[in-house]
């Protein structure tokens, strides 16, 4: 049984904190749970996600083929998510109220389509289960006292006291803000961005910004990487879920690279080289007459077919039957191997995901303890696990606090 005088403090307002909290109080009802928060801004990340909306998690119910959509993480997250995975997390949010709903692309929102459904259910089980709330409270300082509790000294001055804590604090780029827990012992794997867009400044096609593609080949040049997947010109360069999953794997690279590298779209991976060098032959044969620009089953917006006929340097009155086998060559290079040169990357403030942080060597995943620190857990982005996008991130948070809030307290 759980004595009255063990308590548990979370550090970290966020997805993984709050639910970490949540759970171990109504697992164990007897432990005073206590959430510390940095900013004054509960759950931010949560509201904010989704556009919005807030993607829960993904409708991906093998644990086998779940866990291929974590960069970092794969083989300590399929011992997690045997015990807690999509399904438990749609129950989870389902008995409490929440519906959700799967879209066509497999993302998971609530029916609501606002994230203010998975924030007030959240805030109101906290408030249930009895989770004290403090907010505004800089830890700068934990100290492991002989007895195996733990001290933490905020900048203020305060100090509070706990026998168990959980560090819940969530994924940063900046290196520093990792210094309390190197203190302590832990190894912190160098934090980068991972899930950011590609900068392609001063090339034309930003012009075309809000032209969208459903599914494209994104290569990164030098590399093994390759994307599929809905693809967005911004007015910055490129982004969309191709660019988004290309970023995740190669964050490590793309860093070391100083994000000064080239991307490589095939605009049209449903076509090898030869059928669409085929499909391009029967349009001269069969609709030489036809005006190039107006005319072409292919499935690419207008603007964008129009922008590859100005690269190809064909004229916008061309007819198919003009097309030479030099603007051929060039226009079946352009569609399928069209390279650009990236100097730069977008972050979208409090939505980045972090690789790096925690390493996963020093940490139980049976219970999501500290190997170097007894009574010490991890949940969520802090430790070194990313996703791609799609809910995959939030599936991490959600597993990882609910195995912490199982295990924290021994019954």
């Amino acid at each position: 049984m759980t004595t009255a005088k063990e308590n548990v403090i979370v550090t970290g307002g966020g997805a993984a904190g709050f639910f970490t909290a949540i759970n171990c109080a109504q697992l164990h009802p007897d432990c005073p749970v206590t959430i510390l928060e940095k900013s004054n801004k509960l759950l931010a990340k949560v509201k904010i996600s989704g556009g919005g909306r807030c993607n829960v998690t993904n409708a991906c119910f093998d644990n086998d083929e779940l866990v291929k959509n974590y960069t970092r993480g794969e083989k300590e997250l399929r011992n997690v998510f045997s015990r807690f995975n999509t399904t438990d997390t749609i129950k989870w949010f389902e008995e409490r109220g929440v519906k959700l709903k799967t879209e066509e692309d497999g993302r998971i929102f609530p029916e609501s389509n606002s994230s203010d459904s998975i924030v007030n259910c959240l805030l109101s089980e906290a408030k249930k289960s009895g989770v004290k709330i403090k907010t505004g409270i800089d830890i700068e300082e934990i100290i492991i006292n002989d007895d195996k509790t733990f001290t933490l000294k905020e900048k203020s001055g305060g100090v509070f006291t706990c026998h168990k804590l959980m560090i819940a604090t969530g994924g940063n780029a900046n290196a520093k803000a990792y210094d309390w827990l190197r203190k302590l012992g832990h190894t912190i794997i160098k934090p980068i961005p991972s899930l950011f867009t590609f900068n392609i400044p001063a090339n034309s096609i930003t012009k075309l910004m809000g032209v969208s593609v459903p599914n494209a080949k994104v290569s990164l040049a030098g590399t093994k990487i390759k994307t599929e997947g809905a693809l967005l010109i911004t007015h910055w360069g490129m982004s969309g879920p191709a660019i988004l999953k290309a970023s995740a794997w190669g964050a490590r690279k793309l860093n070391e690279l100083n994000y000064n590298f080239s991307v490589i779209i095939n605009w049209l991976p449903q076509f090898s080289v030869n059928s669409l060098a085929d499909e391009i032959l029967n349009l001269k044969k069969h609709n030489g007459a036809k005006i190039i620009l107006n005319y072409y089953p292919l499935e690419l917006p207008k603007r964008l077919w129009e922008y590859f006929l100005h690269k190809a340097e064909i004229k916008s009155g061309s007819r198919w039957a003009d097309l030479s086998k030099k603007q051929n060559h060039s226009l079946l290079n352009i569609l399928l191997n069209d390279a650009y040169n990236v100097k730069g990357k977008t972050t979208f403030k409090e939505e980045f995901v972090t690789c790096g942080g925690v390493s996963l060597k020093e940490i139980d995943f049976g219970t999501m303890q500290s190997k170097i620190i007894p009574n010490l857990y991890f949940s969520g982005e802090v430790i070194d696990v990313d996703g791609l996008t799609g809910g995959f991130n939030f599936q991490n948070a959600w597993s990882t606090a609910w195995i912490a809030a199982k295990n924290i307290i021994s019954s």
